[in-house]
């Protein structure tokens, strides 16, 4: 086998392993529950079965924002074995702003810039094994972020 032979080989089979985990990901996108419009309609699309609110859930957000374009939140939480944390804005275009899936032993705690519409309840709803539990935080939103 010559060199450049070689090389070719080589370079394919690098771009293919890069390429590939695009693939996983690109997979695991619920794109039809990031296009629900409706709040219900994006839970039943990620699977959310009855929440239960819960204390342990902190939202850290501002009270006002003074433009919805870019609201920066903070969710953590105490909540044991957290497998999944999504957010949602019910007033938004589309109601499913974010959806997160933590790998096992992972802190659940995250910060992260949404754009919302209106004044809105930020509503964060956290999986952990077979159970689903939620917290609310409402934001005034000042200048639309999302026209």
């Amino acid at each position: 086998m010559q060199r450049r032979d070689f090389l070719k080989i080589l370079s394919g089979a690098v771009l293919a392993s890069i390429l590939q985990p695009i693939g996983v990901l690109a997979a695991a996108w619920n794109k039809a529950a990031f296009e629900a419009i409706k709040l219900n309609d994006a839970k039943n699309m990620l699977g959310v079965g009855h929440e239960i609110p819960s204390k342990d859930i902190e939202i850290v957000a501002p009270d006002r924002a003074e433009n919805g374009a870019i609201v920066q939140i903070e969710i953590s939480s105490r909540i044991p074995n957290i497998e999944e944390i999504s957010v949602f804005v019910e007033n938004n275009p589309t109601a499913l702003v974010g959806h997160f899936v933590l790998s096992n032993g992972a802190l659940p705690q995250l910060v992260t810039r949404i754009k919302m519409a209106d004044t809105s309840d930020v509503k964060v709803i956290v999986k952990a094994g077979n159970a689903y539990f939620s917290a609310a935080k409402n934001v005034v939103v000042l200048e639309n972020g999302c026209g």
